[in-house]
């Protein structure tokens, strides 16, 4: 399957600007997590359902929304996001209560599902193997601007209206990008997919440790976010504004990492930046409990940041190659497949942590997943060199 080469840069655009929007609003949430657990009365184990309920809902309508997208094309699903994104807005703009709050996040969840299969499988669709690194970590650039953006605008928005309030403005953006979505994403091409299916996909060993390296960063992201605002509230007396400029390092780090780890993906595989980054994320999971100073947890953020996009980047074009290796081009069941085994890590990170902290203290708990991540050493560096081959050449 391809496109003519002017699309390329009309999918560029809307696809970050979907991913954008939803890294932001995404975002400004942990900056928000002492308001509501104040204002609410909400608990550190409620709080980490609050997280988990966006990639529940992620995880159950990854499935169908990939066989959507391989099925019909990737415009249906892309363009029907933009009304879950929108109710997850509203929502979110007049929640009062815990269950409305989750109600919001398990829209968000579904919007997100929708947004990237078939945006990613949009991006392996029309750029070729020994592109799409460079393709994907745009993309994913815009969404760690969105991260860059979003803690920092939630923390000063809270000081200076309500936490209502801050998703208000969110609104035009969210009508902004449907349009973008309606006006430049390209039409699918009538070239039948060729699909692997999702038995056969996970069979394959090399795709189900790249996969789970996704899960990893998604671990290591989701579980910071959850726990490590309370605790910096409370042992070094950060507040909203405070804790949002922390979280925007990492995602400062991140969007400036995450092209030079699609670059290196591009020229020499996935498996080394998959093992940096498992390594790192063990270093910092240690070492979370001990940050001494207001230095320290910016300098900690931006390991974080960059970690997150050793582990993310990489996962994409790793399984794009080894998938159109095997003769297939169903971009969506793979995606589907990345989007799950992210969503886990989004769900069971939060979940598990604040669980293991309430159970055992931060130190011990993060000790015990830091453990987790040098563990998944060992089936990586048996399959570090499976994604290396040679890539399609690329369009003219």
């Amino acid at each position: 399957m391809r496109y003519v080469l002017a699309e390329k840069p009309s999918a560029l655009v809307v696809v970050g600007l979907a991913f954008f929007t939803d890294a932001l609003v995404y975002a400004m949430l942990p900056p928000l997590l002492p308001e509501y657990a104040r204002t609410l009365g909400l608990s550190q184990t409620r709080l980490g359902l609050l997280f988990g309920s966006y990639a529940a809902a992620l995880l159950l309508a990854t499935l169908p929304l990939g066989h959507w997208a391989d099925r019909s094309g990737r415009r249906g699903p892309f363009l029907a996001a933009t009304a879950g994104f929108g109710a997850a807005t509203a929502l979110f703009a007049c929640a009062d209560g815990f269950p409305l709050l989750m109600l919001a996040r398990l829209f968000q969840g579904v919007a997100a599902a929708a947004t990237w299969v078939a945006g990613l499988a949009l991006v392996a669709d029309i750029f070729p193997a020994g592109q799409r690194g460079k393709a994907m970590s745009t993309v994913f650039a815009c969404a760690n601007l969105g991260l860059f953006l979003g803690p920092a605008y939630a923390g000063w928005m809270v000081q200076v209206w309500s936490v209502h309030g801050v998703f208000l403005l969110v609104a035009g953006l969210a009508l902004l990008d449907g349009v973008a979505r309606l006006t430049l994403l390209p039409e699918q091409p009538t070239t039948p997919i060729r699909g692997l299916g999702y038995l056969a996909l996970l069979k394959d060993g090399a795709v189900r440790v790249f996969a789970g390296a996704m899960g990893l960063g998604a671990v290591l992201g989701a579980t910071i976010e959850a726990v490590l605002p309370l605790h910096l509230s409370h042992h070094l007396g950060l507040d909203a504004p405070a804790i949002g400029l922390a979280f925007t390092t990492a995602a400062l780090a991140s969007m400036f990492a995450s092209p030079l780890v699609g670059h290196w993906t591009d020229r020499q595989g996935a498996g080394r930046p998959l093992s940096l980054g498992v390594f790192l994320g063990a270093c910092l999971l240690g070492a979370a409990p001990f940050l001494p100073s207001r230095t320290a947890v910016h300098l900690f953020m931006l390991a974080m940041g960059a970690s997150c996009s050793l582990l993310m980047s990489p996962a994409g074009p790793a399984l794009s190659r080894l998938v159109e290796r095997r003769g297939g081009t169903a971009f969506g069941a793979v995606f589907s497949l990345l989007n799950i085994t992210f969503s886990l890590g989004v769900m069971v990170g939060p979940i598990l942590g604040s669980a293991l902290v309430d159970l055992l203290g931060l130190k011990p708990a993060m000790a015990v997943l830091a453990g987790g991540f040098i563990a998944y050493l060992l089936p990586l560096s048996a399959h570090r060199r499976d994604d290396r081959g040679p890539a399609a050449a690329p369009d003219a």
